[in-house]
C-alpha cells in the first residue's frame, strides 16, 4: 500500500517539473504565431520570437502587424516594426495609415508614418481625412462695416490632411481662428453690411486668397458662409454715447462756470461788507483829527435818514432792491 502511494507520488513530482518547463518553453517559443507567420508568407524565425520574449516586446502584435503588411504588398521588416514599439509608438495603427494610404495612392513611406504617429497625432485619421475631407464649423464670429452695422457670421471650412506638414504643423484651432480673423477682415472693410449681405461669397473668396493655410498640418479646399444675420447698429450706439458724453462735459463746464459767478459774488458782497464795516472807523477817526464836526454828523444823519424816508415812499427797500408799494 505504502509502496502505491510513493510510486503515486513519485509519478507526480517528475509531471509537476516537466509541465512547468514546457509552460516556460511554450510561452518563450510561440510555435502557434510562427506557424502562423509561416504560412502567411510572412516568415518569422523562431529565434527571433524568443528574442522579442526576452526584450518584452509581444510577437503577437508584431507578428500580426507583419502579416497585415504582408498580404498588402508592403514588406515591412520586424525590426522596423519592433523599434516602433520599443520607442512607445502603437504598430497596427501605422501598418493599417500605410495600408489605407497605399490603396488611395498616397504617398507615406514607414518612417514618416512612424515620426506622424510618435508626434502624437493620429496618423490613420489623418491619412482618412486625406481621402475624405473633413468639415470645420466655426463659431458666430461677430463683425462691424464700415456704416456701423453689426453682422453675426457661421462658416464652414472643408480642410484635408497635409501629410507633409503633419509633423509640427498647426491644428485646427489655428485654421479657425484664421478664417475668423479673415472674416472680420472682411466685413470690416466693406463699405456698407448691404454690400456683404449681398455678396457673402467676397468673404470667402478673400479667405482663401491670402493662403491660411500655411504653416497649418490642412490643406483648406473651400470656405462656405452658412449664415449671415444682421446685428445691433454700433455706430448709432456710438453717437449716442458719444452725444452723451458731451452732454455732461457741457453740463460739468456750466456747472463749473455758474459756481466761479456764484463764487465771485460772494467774494464782491464780502468786499462791500468789509468797505461798510471800515466806515465807522473811519468817522471816528476824523471826529478825533477834528476834520469832521458833530453838525456835520447831525447833518449826514438827517440826510441819511431824508432818503430812506424817500426811498420808502417810492416802493424800493433801503438795500436797493425792489418791492412792492403797500397801498
Amino acid at each position: 500500500m505504502m509502496e502505491g502511494i510513493l510510486g503515486i507520488f513519485g509519478t507526480f513530482g517528475i509531471l509537476i517539473p516537466l509541465v512547468i518547463v514546457l509552460s516556460i518553453i511554450l510561452y518563450l517559443v510561440p510555435i502557434p504565431l510562427w506557424i502562423a507567420a509561416w504560412a502567411s508568407g510572412a516568415y518569422v524565425g523562431l529565434f527571433t520570437l524568443v528574442a522579442m520574449r526576452l526584450r518584452r516586446v509581444p510577437p503577437h502584435t508584431i507578428v500580426t502587424a507583419r502579416i497585415s503588411s504582408v498580404k498588402a504588398g508592403l514588406n515591412l521588416s520586424v525590426d522596423e516594426l519592433e523599434a516602433h514599439y520599443l520607442a512607445g509608438g502603437n504598430v497596427m495603427r501605422v501598418v493599417n495609415a500605410m495600408i489605407s494610404a497605399d490603396k488611395a495612392n498616397i504617398t507615406l513611406n514607414f518612417k514618416r508614418a512612424a515620426a506622424i504617429d510618435l508626434a502624437g497625432r493620429d496618423v490613420l485619421e489623418a491619412v482618412q481625412m486625406s481621402v475624405l475631407p473633413k468639415v470645420i464649423e466655426t463659431p458666430r464670429i461677430i463683425a462691424v462695416a464700415r456704416d456701423g452695422i453689426q453682422l453675426v457670421c457661421l462658416a464652414r471650412v472643408t480642410v484635408r490632411t497635409n501629410i507633409d506638414r503633419l509633423v509640427g504643423g498647426a491644428g485646427e484651432e489655428t485654421i479657425i481662428a484664421r478664417v475668423g480673423e479673415g472674416m472680420v477682415s472682411t466685413i470690416g472693410s466693406s463699405a456698407s453690411h448691404k454690400t456683404v449681405l449681398e455678396n457673402p461669397d467676397k468673404i470667402s473668396k478673400y479667405i482663401l486668397e491670402k493662403g491660411l493655410d500655411a504653416g497649418t498640418a490642412y490643406e483648406i479646399l473651400s470656405i462656405d458662409i452658412a449664415d449671415v444675420d444682421v446685428g445691433e447698429n454700433i455706430g448709432a450706439k456710438l453717437q449716442i454715447d458719444q452725444a452723451n458724453a458731451d452732454k455732461q462735459i457741457a453740463q460739468a463746464k456750466a456747472e463749473e462756470r455758474r459756481a466761479m459767478a456764484v463764487a465771485k459774488e460772494q467774494e464782491m458782497r464780502a468786499k462791500v461788507v468789509e468797505a461798510e464795516a471800515e466806515v465807522p472807523l473811519a468817522m471816528a477817526e476824523a471826529f478825533r483829527s477834528g476834520q469832521l464836526g458833530i453838525m456835520d454828523y447831525y447833518r449826514m444823519q438827517n440826510l441819511q435818514a431824508d432818503t430812506e424816508m424817500r426811498q420808502d415812499i417810492a416802493g424800493e427797500p433801503s438795500d436797493g432792491s425792489i418791492r412792492s408799494q403797500k397801498l
